[in-house]
């Protein structure tokens, strides 16, 4: 078995200052990571072209197929520019107000023009992911006046979250419609929507990427109350889901986060669609080389509640050992899948909104594995839509991908357990294709003659039609 099939959970590394080189792209492919992460909240648009263009030459030469995330940064609310930093103290009385630059040394410019609409008196105004915190005392016209609950030393650009409070929040900004252009452009693999809080605002991201004459996935962040109250449609509306843990804990009290993680896993796999859990996984790692306890347990115990995929943040992008935060990630998720904790329920719920034979398809070589003591699942096809759903059922065995679309297999890098490869074979299953599906299935994904496979694909093209059987195969007979 190929040693790159170990890992069956997906791996997102976030790219930026500290692994924006070459072969520091290269080691992160090598230590295990899948996906590539661009922030646009950070970084000039020109430099996440450079790093696009670089990932691209770099998994190339590897010939390893890893899919590119554009995040879009979304409705973000931040202290404008101040003038030097403030000390806010304990009990001090302060003064919010809409403007990019600060004028007045006693008002705090905030960027959000509707600031003085979305809160009342006893809002909380949450500064910096909640370190400063602040209530609502009233709202005079333009400007919001509230004490301190919470001191410290703020700075310009912090963020500041308005629990619960944030109607008038576009839900893709201007900057995100740059930025959906440019993923469109570049051909990105996946687009994530910040702050999503109803299945409108991500029918509006589609919206816009239908208009730019592309259909690239949206993957949905759920980083804010509403989200959750609104879980079931978001997810059906969405292709993928990220559970943002970081605004999340701030909207949120931190101790609601582990059972929303949970929950969002929980509706993610009855719906099958993938999801990925993010924020500071291993967030001691951006300065120290070997993670907390408390982190380890944190990765493992998503990927038991059936995340698809994890992510890293700062930690690649900023951190002092982003190589090796991918490998203990990696490391992390196969011990994790090889416990006796490791297991999932069977009970195949058809979905009247899917497929139904390629849902009986897919279902059906699940169950047939165990049978023939099979390696792995060979799954043909042109746009990775049974192969999802093959995912979603986390089989005992890896499934190798067989498409004849590069941008299927850059997709299908974050699936969970699937390993794409890129060929040309949508031909009638015949015994010379069956003798070249078994060189590939030894020299290429590393099994043996005699080895059982079960295949699924399309007849009477293997690839570019519906899925519609299953067979089971032994290699080299």
């Amino acid at each position: 078995m190929k040693k790159s099939f170990i890992k069956r959970t997906k791996i997102v590394a976030t790219i930026g200052p500290a692994v924006d080189t070459k072969e520091s792209i290269k080691e992160l492919l090598k230590a295990g990571a899948n996906v590539f992460r661009l922030n646009t909240s950070h970084g000039t648009m020109e430099d996440h072209r450079e790093k696009f263009n670089l990932i691209r030459e770099v998994s190339q030469e590897l010939d390893v197929y890893c899919a590119i995330m554009v995040d879009l940064q979304g409705p973000k609310i931040r202290v404008g520019n101040l003038i030097k930093e403030i000390e806010l103290k304990n009990g001090e009385q302060v003064v919010f107000s809409h403007m990019q630059n600060q004028e007045d040394e006693n008002i705090i410019p905030v960027d959000y023009q509707g600031i003085t609409d979305d809160v009342k008196k006893d809002s909380k105004i949450l500064l910096d992911d909640g370190k400063i915190a602040a209530t609502v005392d009233k709202v005079e016209g333009d400007k919001v006046y509230a004490t301190i609950t919470n001191g410290g030393i703020l700075k310009s650009r912090k963020g500041l979250n308005i629990p619960g409070s944030t109607a008038s929040l576009d839900a893709v900004t201007e900057k995100d419609v740059e930025y959906i252009k440019f993923a469109i452009e570049m051909k990105a693999d996946y687009i994530a929507l910040s702050f999503v809080r109803q299945k409108e605002d991500v029918l509006l991201a589609k919206k816009y990427i239908n208009n730019f004459n592309s259909n690239i996935p949206v993957i949905a962040k759920l980083e804010k109350p509403q989200a959750i109250e609104n879980l079931t449609e978001i997810i059906s509306a969405a292709d993928c889901i990220m559970v943002a843990r970081g605004d999340l804990g701030i909207e949120l009290s931190p101790v609601e986060v582990p059972i929303c993680q949970k929950l969002i896993i929980s509706e993610c796999n009855k719906q099958k669609k993938p999801v990925i859990v993010a924020t500071q996984m291993l967030e001691s790692m951006i300065n120290e080389p070997i993670p907390t306890r408390a982190e380890v347990s944190d990765v493992a115990n998503a990927i038991i509640d059936g995340a698809d995929a994890v992510m890293l943040s700062g930690e690649t992008s900023v951190g002092k050992f982003a190589i090796k935060a991918v490998q203990t990630m990696s490391q992390i998720a196969q011990y994790t899948e090889n416990s006796v904790f490791y297991e999932f329920d069977k009970d195949f719920q058809v979905s009247e909104d899917m497929a139904l034979t390629r849902q009986a398809i897919v279902f059906g070589a699940d169950k047939m594995l165990k049978y023939v003591n099979a390696k792995a699942v060979l799954s043909f096809s042109h746009f990775g839509y049974s192969t999802r759903l093959m995912s979603k059922l986390k089989p005992s065995v890896p499934i190798i991908l067989v498409s004849d679309l590069e941008e299927t297999c850059r997709k299908m890098s974050l699936n969970w357990g699937v390993y794409p490869f890129h060929k040309k074979w949508d031909s009638v299953l015949t015994g010379d294709i069956l003798l070249k599906i078994d060189e590939f299935l030894i020299n290429e994904a590393g099994l043996n003659k005699g080895d059982y496979v079960v295949i699924t694909g399309s007849a009477p093209n293997l690839i570019t039609g519906r899925t519609n059987f299953v067979r089971v195969h032994k290699i080299g007979t």
